[in-house]
């Protein structure tokens, strides 16, 4: 089975199921709070990629998974955040603003993230890859842009419908992620068991180091419990459907390789973030929930 036949049509359906949760004001966050929303965009824009370069420097993985991890750090946060925050006692509203805001903004940030790393790599006569900058782009806006706008165009004319819709798709998000895991598991298990150790090393220390970074943003900009709380999921918390598509992308990159840090990423980032919403919910909560 060709996985990219079931991953591109699970993205979109995704990020379409996305836009369903956002509307307009989600957009406006900056105007009204500027301070969390910055330590967001910064931290994951930013901080996040800084701290995976960081990280390949030091581990200096081959150049098919630096490409790889590289990848997870300028892709948004996922759609699953918000539920983690509003389970961890923080602030849903800023957590679905930074989703919506960052769902847009790395459409244009990842082709230059993904140009300066494919370069730096220095891939090797033995392991050619191109550097689809446009071609990137160009699946972005289409397999992502473009379902979130009609996702949050069907929330403000049919809102009716888009809750129904939404209470289906959400449902089915997370079981998707875990079959393209599993398929893809399926037919690179032997690569991926060969890189669990020292590539689940890297993306746990990448995770652990991403909500620390996040956390410590916060405090700097004297934010509440709440909006740390949520910062720190945000930033801890990647889209790992988006990196998988775009790594197997036959229109992209085409590397199945190149997706197996997004498949362990995506197992060890579920597996921390429930450890961190047990330790928020054993403390004394923000506000009720």
């Amino acid at each position: 089975m060709n996985p990219v036949l079931i991953v591109l049509p699970i993205l979109t359906v995704l990020m379409f199921d996305l836009g369903l949760t956002l509307s307009p004001g989600d957009f406006k966050a900056f105007a009204r709070r500027p301070a969390p929303v910055i330590a967001g965009l910064a931290g994951q824009l930013v901080v996040l990629p800084l701290i995976a370069f960081a990280l390949c420097l030091i581990f200096r993985p081959d150049p098919v998974i630096f490409t790889g991890i590289m990848l997870i750090a300028c892709s948004p946060g996922g759609s699953s955040s918000n539920i983690f925050s509003k389970i961890a006692g923080g602030d849903v509203a800023l957590s679905v603003s930074l989703t919506a805001m960052t769902s847009i903004i790395t459409v244009f940030t990842i082709p230059f993230v993904m140009d300066f790393s494919i370069r730096f790599a220095g891939f090797s006569t033995d392991a050619p890859m191109d550097i689809p900058a446009s071609r990137l782009l160009m699946q972005n806006i289409v397999l992502m842009l473009l379902p979130i706008i009609l996702g949050i165009a069907l929330r403000k004319w049919k809102p009716a419908a888009a809750i129904r819709i939404d209470r289906v798709l959400s449902k089915a998000a997370f079981p998707c992620l875990m079959l393209l895991a599993a398929i893809f598991f399926i037919q690179h298990y032997r690569v991926i068991l060969d890189n669990i150790g020292r590539t689940g090393l890297m993306l746990l220390l990448l995770i652990l180091a991403a909500m620390l970074a996040g956390g410590l943003l916060s405090r700097a900009m004297k934010l509440d419990t709440r909006e740390r709380r949520t910062i720190m999921i945000e930033v801890g918390m990647q889209n790992a459907a988006q990196s998988i598509a775009l790594a197997s992308s036959p229109f992209v990159f085409g590397n199945d390789a190149m997706a197996i840090p997004a498949i362990i990423y995506a197992l060890l980032m579920n597996i921390v973030l429930l450890a961190y919403v047990a330790f928020c919910k054993r403390r004394i909560p923000a506000v009720p929930y």
